[in-house]
Order: structure tokens, then sequence, then C-alpha cells
């Protein structure tokens, strides 16, 4: 116990001798939190529209008007032909053209039903999937005015209609930050958890001190714990930080207790700490270290459902998600913070990670073994 003590000591004067790290381990999160949550807006506004009128009546002048009026979209070109608004995409001044055909009163009044023809420009995939849909969600509420005109004039009889209420839990006003914000800050504690932990340890074996520390009498587990436990400690003032961050910026106060995100906060990073041990069992070097973590933390974060819901990916892809500790972080955190769960609801969630910190620490010890001999 001594030993560790004074191992921890050891490793606390070294960090605070490097104020470069201090920095990244400081600046860096809360630069990132600051700016991320604004960056990444799952609201796509100002899309670029050129229409295509060549029916130039009422109905159609009023259609465009509502589309405009949405502030989704913005009017950059009015074409007189289909062909005209095409190379409008191609010259990369529109993002959608709609066409609408002649004749188009003409038919919504004689036949009810008129077609209306959409294009997107889908390099930016998403962009144009959202684009389609807001333009499909607007025509559909501007075909609902109409008709509920209509059926107020005496030649048409009147029909049931079905009226649907709809309430958001959890997050009322649909506020992307309130989502967003949560999982960032865990995909910042995982970075600092594993990729600067494994760069720790295996500085120790560019500098040579590695061979005489397993000569000397230290023991290999207190050797290993006083190299991660100051991560540990640091990893949580991170959270610390952003929870305040989140509180004191955007506006975030978790609906559960505090204790609930620190108590498995503690338990993930067990396991984040054991993968970063883990990588510099197999790096020799500080460069090899970090590409590794940069490719395996970039995975998790991307596969952790903060922007691609789990349930939306393959089938092959959840099993991987399951396999993700940052998964489970990031849906714990939007539990607490947004749902008001306890404990009680998130144990098999702490279950999964205590799994991970065994398979990670364990497999991470016995390779260490093997390789120092």
């Amino acid at each position: 116990m001594r030993t560790l003590l004074i191992l921890l000591r050891k490793e606390l004067r070294q960090l605070r001798r490097d104020p470069g790290i201090m920095r990244i381990l400081f600046i860096m999160p809360t630069v990132q939190l600051l700016i991320l949550p604004f960056a990444a807006d799952y609201e796509i506004k100002n899309i670029n529209l050129a229409v295509v009128d060549q029916d130039h009546s009422e109905y159609s002048r009023k259609m465009i008007n509502k589309i405009v009026s949405s502030h989704y979209f913005r009017l950059t070109d009015y074409s007189p032909t289909f062909d005209k608004g095409l190379d409008a995409i191609e010259r990369e001044k529109s993002d959608l053209v709609l066409e609408i055909p002649a004749q188009f009163e003409r038919d919504l009044v004689k036949d009810n039903e008129a077609p209306l023809f959409v294009a997107a420009n889908a390099i930016n995939g998403i962009k144009a999937g959202l684009g389609t849909a807001y333009m499909q969600s607007i025509i559909q509420e501007y075909n609902q005015d109409i008709r509920s005109q209509w059926m107020q004039m005496p030649k048409f009889n009147d029909q049931p209609t079905i009226e649907i209420a709809s309430s958001d839990w959890y997050n009322p006003h649909m506020n992307y930050k309130v989502f967003m914000v949560p999982g960032i800050l865990v995909m910042l504690v995982t970075m600092i958890g594993s990729t600067f932990a494994a760069s720790n340890i295996v500085r120790e074996k560019e500098i040579g001190t590695i061979e005489q520390i397993n000569v000397s009498p230290i023991k290999k587990a207190e050797f290993i714990l006083g190299k991660l436990i100051p991560f540990w400690l640091l990893a949580l003032t991170v959270l610390t930080l952003g929870l305040i961050i989140a509180r004191f910026v955007y506006g975030i106060a978790p609906l559960g207790h505090y204790l609930t995100i620190y108590a498995f906060a503690s338990i993930y990073l067990l396991a984040v700490l054991g993968l970063g041990l883990l990588m510099s069992t197999y790096a020799q070097t500080q460069q090899q270290s970090m590409l590794v973590s940069f490719f395996i933390t970039m995975i998790f974060n991307l596969m952790g459902g903060l922007y691609t819901p789990i349930e939306s990916m393959p089938v092959w892809a959840q099993w991987i998600a399951r396999l993700n500790p940052v998964s489970y972080f990031i849906e714990v955190m939007r539990m607490v913070m947004l749902k008001g769960s306890g404990l009680g609801d998130i144990k098999y969630h702490i279950l999964a990670v205590l799994g991970f910190a065994a398979v990670f620490n364990g497999w991470a010890i016995l390779n260490y073994k093997k390789r120092s001999g």
C-alpha cells in the first residue's frame, strides 16, 4: 500500500510538471464541449430550393409561399423548365428542385389529386433525405389546409376526420443539445481514459524505465494501479467539468441523481482504463499507441448511438454495438439526465460494463506478464 501511494505521488507530480498534458486534459474537453453541441445540429435549415412552376396558378403560388415561409427552405432559383432547375443543382446553386406541372390547379380541383416531382442533390445524403422529408411534410400540411377549406363548401358532404395529439416525453421541446451534450461528454471521458492511460504506460517503454520497474521490488499490480488511478481521477474531474458546463451553459441538469452518474462512470472508467492498458501491452511506441487508440475510440464513438440510433443499424452492427462500452454509458447518461433513472434502472448496464472491465483488465494483465517476463 505504501509503495502504491509513492507511485501515485510520483505520477501526479509528473503530470503537474508537464503543463502541456494538463492543458490538453482540461482545455481541450472544455472547448469541444462548448463548440460541438452547436455544430452537431440535427436540424437542417436554409436548404436551397429551385422551383419549376409550369402552372402559375393561385394554388401553386400559395404552396410555394408556404414552403419558403417554413424557414427550412430558401428560394434560390425560379426556373422555367426542369432542365434549368437541374442545371441549378449542377452549379450547386440549389439542393432541391420542385417541379409543379402544368394544369396543377385544374387537376387538383377536378380530379382531387395532382402530381408533384422533387429532385434532390444526394451528394449530401443527410441533407437530401431530410430536405425531401421536410418538403413532403409541408406539402401534406398544405394539402390538408386545402381539403379543410373545401369541406366547408356546401357541395361537399361533411366527412369524419382524425385528429392526432402528441407529446414528446423527457425532451418536450425536442432540443437536440439535450441529448447531444451527454453523449459528447461520454466521448471526451472515453478518449481521456483510454488514450492518455495507454500513452503514459508506453512512455515508460520508450525511455527504458519499464525494465527497471520489472526488476524492482515494486509489484506489477501496484505499478499498473499507480499508472491508471491518476487518469481515473482526471477523467472523473473532466466529467465534473462537463456536468458544470452542461448545467450553466446549456441549462441541462439531470433529473436523476449525480451520484448515479458518478457511480456508473467510476465502473465504466475501469473498463476504459483496462482497454488503454491492453493497448499499451501491444504498442511499443507512443505513436503506435495513439494510432491504435484513435482507431478503436473512433469506432466506439461512431457506433455508440450518439449520431445514429443503434436500432437503425444493420443487425451485424447492432451486435458490435452491444460489445461497445461507449453505447452503454451514452444510454445511461441520457436515462439519468433526461429520464431521472436510478441505479435500479441501469443494473443491466452496470453488469455489462463490469464484464467489459473484467475482460479488458484480465486480458491486459495476462499479456503484460507474458511480455514482461
